[in-house]
């Protein structure tokens, strides 16, 4: 080919041939690296095919054109063949190389290359691009990332619901029943009438950030209905009571929680209720005598304190002057490092509560025991502290729990009729080294333990991960159902078994028999990959359950970004960091933990349909990056600024460095969906469907609302209508689907995050309510507020069929 004249080496030419050189270099650098540590080779060809284009633009040769519709063509075709039609995973393999694509087709550049437009030499390029942008078309509108069926809609025979007591309009505890279903009998919102709902009333409580709380402040409040009120606490600890129709405060109690610099979370996930022994049957619980209905309200000044129902009062008979001061006993007092910010297990005679330790803070922090108090005068009846687990007897005066021991701090769930209280336990910190753990804390560690109502002796422990090394504590409530397996040898004579379902932060869902803490559905033993750091060991294999949400290994084409530069930055940090899988152990070169920390379930749980026998789901994806970083002293701080010390792990040998797996442009680094909505078949382990769920509106740098399917914290809830709702998606949403195939029926706007769990009760109006919080998230980044919003349906829209007194 002719050399073109020199004149036509315009200035325009000159700077697009030095941006295509600048990303060719990067290109061919930075991909060479990557191809050199076993990673794609194309951003080296790429970066080679962008070094020819600049020559020739700089040279002034049409040939530019022809050399990018082949390096169009090529990428198009390994995109596709690397992810298939997913158009979340195309856009960033495309978009630099269509938008510099489209730059070089205009005429204002084809002029100066000597080429008129429609001219044979100017068409391949046009041609290049209108091809991929068909199959970008093509790929938006093929459905992936997820399951389409159906759940089984038909009740269960012979399966009443266990309703604990509670009325059918009331939610008496966490879970509406201390078996913990998030299930609501109540039946007028249905898939034919959730469209209507609107908002009846909404509350502010007054409880607002300020400078001085950590960042770890959230509402993460399920407020309790009994009788005609609502029962709520807020991040600083306030207990509030409202008319459950009007929304109209009745009373509220501050207990004066003194601010502290060294929490680690300030929080509270809800307020026990307790109708004691002396109540009058006649009477509503809400006009009983004083203190016969008690709110029990933990802070996070570890105390426990016992209000009147009625009034907010204290009740001063109850521990001392009415409270229980929890700090009895526990090593190591240091304020601020021990709280609860959920609320106790209540059973007819006794109280059980946990608690929260700040996070690998030191091998010296207080203890992780659980204990159990007299439900009227707050004596102590016994503790059960997983570092002495034969010693339940209530400690002696001046002697302490065993330091540093896992603790429980979430919610548990009981079975009186069995005696048996079900907790989920954590692991003992530093979570990520555990060199010097004892065969205690191995044997409870990530596990969910039942306990003696009577004694706190254990009766039977299931691991849901050995030597954890990853901060997989078990997390959430188990729920607890009775489940018809009429074929199964543990079956009792109806034909049904007693389950506990427990959700995990590595995705499973264990469905165990909750008398004896074996597998309802299978279980194995998988092999764990191995490589401990130093001074600590791995265990060989991993619990799996046939019921799962775990996702498969990650690879390096599933890392993503914006565009192909920051796409890039995140497969080479894929290939620097150590990744065998789920199990991989921390190291100090780094390591890449998938699922990360934050949970495929975490807090919220699941939600579960007695009469249906389903599950209702909201497994979220994120991936963590771990380095452990060798510490010379036990005094230097290496990855916190200040108190509390988070992650330094001072008396151990490592300080840890976690946080997500984030792109340079503050992305995360694994492709989208990282969040769903599912429902699966308790007694099969079927998953029926599985659908990507909720936008990056509210987390985006320009508010589109894209429905990437994003992570929820927070719990679902499931009504007796057929609908499913949730409010914790990382978007200001709280959403309402239909159960049996997951589809989105409704969505409203929130005016911050509702990183809680909505709940569901009948007004004395005889309609059914919906409720929600909105008051954000600190460590997620979403909206922060202090509403508590009603929603309901026009009064003509309320069934008779399926109307309840407000006391059942």
């Amino acid at each position: 080919m002719p050399e073109i004249p020199t004149h036509r080496r315009s200035t325009l030419l000159v700077l697009t041939a030095l941006v295509f050189l600048i990303i060719g270099l990067g290109l061919v650098a930075a991909g060479g690296w990557l191809a050199a540590h076993g990673g794609s080779w194309y951003y080296v060809a790429a970066g080679l095919g962008f070094l020819i284009v600049a020559w020739l633009l700089f040279r002034g040769h049409a040939a530019a054109l022809w050399t990018y519709a082949l390096l169009t063509l090529a990428s198009l075709v390994w995109a596709v063949g690397e992810v298939g039609l997913d158009w979340w995973q195309l856009a960033p393999r495309g978009d630099v190389i269509v938008v510099l694509g489209l730059w070089l087709a205009m005429p204002w550049t084809t002029r100066r290359l000597g080429v008129r437009a429609l001219a044979p030499r100017a068409l391949p390029l046009p041609l290049a691009l209108a091809a991929t942008i068909v199959v970008a078309v093509i790929a938006m509108a093929v459905p992936s990332h997820g399951i389409d069926g159906r759940l089984p809609m038909q009740a269960v025979a012979d399966v009443p619901p266990d309703s604990g007591g509670v009325p059918a309009g009331d939610w008496h505890a966490y879970g509406r029943t201390q078996g913990g279903q998030r299930y609501s009998p109540l039946d007028q919102i249905t898939p034919q009438t959730i469209d209507r709902l609107e908002v009846a009333w909404t509350y502010h409580t007054g409880d607002v950030r300020k400078p001085t709380d950590p960042n770890e402040t959230t509402y993460q409040v399920t407020p309790l209905k009994v009788g005609d009120t609502l029962y709520l606490c807020t991040p600083h600890n306030y207990v509030i009571a409202l008319d459950a129709v009007t929304g109209r405060e009745r009373w509220r109690y501050d207990p004066a929680v003194p601010d502290s610099a060294n929490r680690q979370h300030l929080t509270c996930r809800g307020v026990s209720y307790h109708l004691g022994d002396a109540a009058d049957p006649a009477t509503p619980p809400d006009q009983q005598a004083p203190c016969v209905a008690r709110i029990f309200m933990p802070t996070a000044d570890a105390r426990l304190i016992a209000l009147d129902a009625r009034t907010g009062d204290v009740c001063r008979d109850f521990g001392e002057n009415g409270a229980i001061q929890l700090w009895r006993g526990m090593p190591n007092l240091k304020e601020g490092f021990y709280y609860s910010t959920s609320p106790p297990v209540v059973t007819r005679e006794l109280i059980v509560i946990g608690g929260a330790v700040n996070d690998n803070v030191s091998t010296s922090d207080p203890s992780g025991v659980i204990r159990a108090y007299d439900i009227d005068n707050g004596a102590l009846v016994w503790n059960f502290d997983t570092g002495n687990p034969d010693a339940t007897q209530p400690i002696e005066d001046g002697r302490t729990y065993t330091e540093n021991s896992p603790n429980s701090w979430s919610i548990g769930s009981v079975d009186e009729a069995l005696g048996l209280v079900y907790l989920p336990i954590g692991n003992q910190p530093p979570d990520q080294w555990g060199g010097r753990r004892s065969d205690s804390v191995e044997r409870f560690s990530s596990s969910v333990t039942a306990l003696d109502l009577a004694t706190g002796q254990v009766r039977w422990v299931f691991q849901a991960v050995h030597h954890d090394l990853w901060d997989r504590d078990v997390p959430a409530q188990p729920t607890l159902i009775d489940l018809s397996m009429p074929n199964n040898p543990r079956a009792r004579p109806d034909g049904t078994v007693p389950a506990l379902v427990q959700p995990t932060k590595q995705g499973d869902i264990f469905v165990l028999d909750r008398r004896t803490g074996d597998p309802l559905l299978p279980v194995t033993e998988e092999p764990a990959p191995q490589g401990a750091a130093e001074g600590d060991h791995t265990a060989p294999t991993q619990p799996a359950s046939a019921l799962s949400f775990r996702p498969p290994p990650l690879q390096e084409r599933d890392m993503w970004g914006a565009t192909m530069f920051d796409q890039l930055a995140c497969r080479i940090r894929y290939r620097s960091l150590d990744y065998d899988g789920a199990y991989t152990p921390p190291s100090v070169r780094g390591t890449l933990v998938y699922p990360g920390n934050f949970g495929v379930f975490n807090w919220g749980g699941v939600a579960v349909d007695p009469e249906r026998q389903v599950v209702f789901a909201t497994p979220a994806y994120l991936a963590f990056v771990i380095r452990l970083i060798p510490r010379d002293n036990d005094t230097e701080t290496y990855v916190s600024d200040g108190p509390p010390g988070l992650n330094e792990n001072f008396g151990a040998p490592f300080a840890v460095d976690i946080g997500p797996m984030l792109s340079p442009l503050g992305l995360p680094c694994q492709a989208p969906p990282w969040g769903y909505v599912a429902g699966a078949d308790l007694r099969t382990g079927d998953i029926a469907w599985m659908r990507r769920n909720g936008t990056v509106r509210d987390r985006a740098p320009v508010p589109l609302p894209f429905e990437m399917g994003v992570p929820d914290l927070g719990g679902p809830l499931i009504t007796a209508g057929g609908t499913a709702f949730i409010s914790g998606t990382i978007d200001n949403y709280v959403r309402g689907y239909d159960l049996e195939t997951g589809r989105k029926l409704w969505e409203d706007r929130l005016p911050a995050g509702g990183q809680a769990t909505p709940m569901s009760y009948l007004g004395r109006d005889g309609r059914q309510y919906l409720l929600v919080v909105a008051g954000g998230h600190g460590s997620l980044g979403t909206d922060a507020g202090d509403a508590v919003i009603a929603y309901t349906l026009p009064e003509n829209l309320a069934l008779p069929d399926s109307e309840a007194s407000p006391n059942g």
